[in-house]
């Protein structure tokens, strides 16, 4: 396995915590915002040659540890006919409001859509340094639904939640479930070293919802993948979720916890990281601080880890969701280059 999980970079004796950050390649950064002149987003996504130059911009120039596949975790509903266009944000033709329009939605899809993941992946194999990881990524069963109900993962989530018990979870789940166990098959087969999943709404749902409703949908997909790639990493990253959630995970097809900058991290690794790898990370906000500020806060969040005794073999560094549009991109370099030069152990 590669750098960011059991060989780790290893300088004058000391042995570096690995960063990367979700969205690392976007909307804050030059090398993004040149390719966007002349092409639109969904292009980038899906012709390979782009997505691996997308994906490579920060990896040149911050030295992240991990290159995350550029492209987009809306992509089954898609493929499931719900009329996804970017205007420039992500935009339905349909929504899932009542039980029928389960009617509307496509069913054996084809399962070739996913391609153009595989040959970026492939690609970026191709172009990375060997000591650097390459991670794959689909949406994790909750958070599409939330999208494929609501539009967006904003606000209360009302519809979504009664969806949970009128029956549209469900038939949704039956038939999304097959091909994001495909879409990351396919980015496995690639090349990607590790798949995360991410479930950015998931933090709306009671404790008895994740446990009885989302996390069944979850563990469907992690125990498939996994029998048919054992070796490939599996990162989980839920928003706003707390201890409990973790707790109530269990899942020993999941290598990797990823949370937010709302847990105590001291405590999350103290906890839970005999069983997974941790992703913790902090606020993207604070990369809108003057340089001086984003050092000082990285110093004191670093040294409360040290205080606590982490185990921290068993950490990767990032942000607690992605990088936000205006960051300075200059604090993005900043910050990776301290990370490397001071979480060490």
């Amino acid at each position: 396995m590669n750098t960011i999980f059991e060989n780790r970079t290893t300088i004058n004796g000391k042995t570096q915590v690995p960063v990367w950050f979700m969205r690392q390649a976007g909307r804050y950064h030059d090398h993004y915002q040149n390719l966007k002149k002349s092409h639109d987003f969904m292009t980038l996504c899906k012709n390979p040659k782009l997505a691996c130059e997308v994906t490579m911009g920060p990896i040149e120039e911050f030295n992240f540890d991990a290159a995350i596949l550029f492209s987009d975790l809306l992509f089954p509903l898609e493929q499931m006919g719900m009329d996804l266009v970017y205007n420039p944000g992500p935009k339905l033709g349909h929504k899932l409001e009542s039980l029928s329009d389960l009617k509307k939605l496509k069913h054996n899809c084809d399962q070739s859509f996913f391609n153009f993941q595989a040959e970026a992946c492939t690609l970026l194999k191709e172009t990375l340094q060997p000591s650097k990881t390459l991670l794959g990524f689909v949406g994790a069963p909750f958070t599409l639904y939330a999208y494929a109900v609501e539009g967006s993962h904003a606000g209360s989530l009302v519809s979504s939640k009664k969806g949970l018990y009128d029956g549209r979870f469900e038939g949704f789940c039956d038939l999304l479930l097959p091909n994001v166990l495909e879409e990351m098959k396919i980015q496995a087969k690639g090349g990607a070293d590790a798949i995360c999943i991410f479930d950015t709404a998931v933090g709306e749902l009671t404790l008895k919802d994740f446990r009885e409703k989302a996390l069944p949908k979850l563990k469907w997909l992690t125990s498939r993948f996994k029998k048919s790639y054992p070796d490939k990493k599996i990162i989980y990253y839920s928003r706003n979720t707390h201890l409990n959630h973790l707790r109530m995970i269990e899942d020993d097809h999941i290598d990797v916890l990823g949370v937010d900058w709302r847990h105590n991290l001291a405590e999350v690794l103290n906890e839970f990281s005999n069983d997974y790898y941790i992703q913790g990370n902090f606020d993207p906000c604070w990369l809108h601080l003057e340089w001086k500020d984003v050092e000082k806060n990285l110093q004191e969040f670093h040294q409360e880890l040290v205080e606590s005794q982490v185990d921290f073999s068993r950490w990767i560094c990032g942000l607690g969701h992605g990088v936000l549009q205006h960051t300075p991109q200059e604090n993005v370099q900043r910050a990776v280059k301290y990370i490397h030069d001071n979480f060490i152990y």
